[in-house]
């Protein structure tokens, strides 16, 4: 069983940056590969990023490329969204998500973070 907590959301003005993070609370979070995803209101949840283990792979949706970074720290058990150039459209709620080992579904979820980014 993996528990991921989020944190690090709130309002930010279009433009600004916002740091999340994703605490995970068992030693199989360095085993995992972590997503961020988001739904923003009245749309279907959507990928953002992905990160492989060993933070080797990563992944970006184009919405976000160039402008949104992840990392890991893998001793800490943490997973990071480094957001800049934040959009209006950007605003969303925002869950991590983990895919243990070889597994082929993101079966571990937090309860999600809300970003609003103003105009």
């Amino acid at each position: 069983q993996l528990l991921l907590v989020e944190s690090g959301g709130g309002l930010v003005q279009a433009g600004g940056s916002r740091r999340l993070s994703c605490a995970a609370s068992a030693r199989t979070f360095s085993l995992s590969t972590m997503c961020w995803f988001r739904q923003a209101p009245g749309k279907e949840r959507e990928f953002v990023v992905s990160i492989t283990r060993n933070s080797v792979y990563t992944n970006y949706a184009d919405s976000v490329k160039g402008r949104f970074t992840i990392s890991r720290d893998n001793a800490k058990n943490t997973v990071y969204l480094e957001m800049n150039s934040l959009k209006p459209e950007d605003t969303a709620v925002y869950y991590c998500a983990a895919k243990p080992g070889a597994g082929t579904r993101y079966d571990y979820w937090g309860q999600g973070t809300l970003v609003t980014v103003s105009s």
